[in-house]
Parts: structure tokens; C-alpha cells; sequence
């Protein structure tokens, strides 16, 4: 299972480092897990979070309340469409873990 740094999915999400805190404050069920040294490591789960997130608050235009409310509905019918959600969730993560080499690898060309 890849995990990601806060700059990552800073660069991946488009949404602040502060912003990432915020939310899991105020965001059930969205707390990253932190490694010993006490850095937060993002699961593809917190990053598909995060994504519905910026999208409900940015694109649909919901107050923080109002995307926090609609996550917890939607995670309640997630029972329903699991192994769908699965495959979407791991085919995801691929993609994720593939840009990151792609970009990584598009760095070390240009220097």
C-alpha cells in the first residue's frame, strides 16, 4: 500500500498543506496515519477524501458543514457498491503511484 507525504498530496490535490489539517480536524473518519517521526503519511483512501472534498466545496460550492455531512451519507452507502468502489479505489491508487514516477523520473531528466 503506498502512502504519501503532505507535499505530495499538496502537489497531487492542489489543496494547502493547512488546509489538509484543518479538515481533519473537523472531517470524521479523515486523520492520516503519522510515521515515527511524527510526519503524516497519506493512504489513497485520505486522497479520494480529499478529492471529493475540494470538489463538494469548490465545484458544488457546500460550506465545510455541508461537505462534511454529505461525506458521512455517502460513506454509509459504500456498504451497498463495496468491491465496485474497491476496483475504483485501487485503480486510483495505480494511477496516483504512476504519476509520482513519471514525475519523479521527468525531474531527473531535465537536470
Amino acid at each position: 500500500m503506498a502512502v504519501y507525504s503532505i507535499g505530495d498530496v499538496e502537489e497531487l490535490t492542489g489543496v494547502k498543506a493547512h488546509v489538509l489539517r484543518y479538515w481533519e480536524s473537523v472531517i470524521p473518519g479523515f486523520a492520516p496515519q503519522k510515521n515515527i517521526a511524527g510526519r503524516r503519511e497519506y493512504s489513497q483512501r485520505e486522497i479520494d477524501i480529499i478529492l471529493r472534498l475540494k470538489y463538494l466545496i469548490t465545484v458544488k460550492k457546500f460550506t465545510i458543514e455541508g461537505a462534511r455531512s454529505q461525506i458521512i451519507e455517502e460513506a454509509a452507502l459504500l456498504d451497498t457498491n463495496a468491491e465496485l468502489l474497491q476496483t475504483i479505489h485501487d485503480i486510483r491508487a495505480d494511477l496516483t503511484t504512476m504519476y509520482l514516477v513519471i514525475r519523479k523520473y521527468r525531474k531527473h531528466e531535465t537536470k
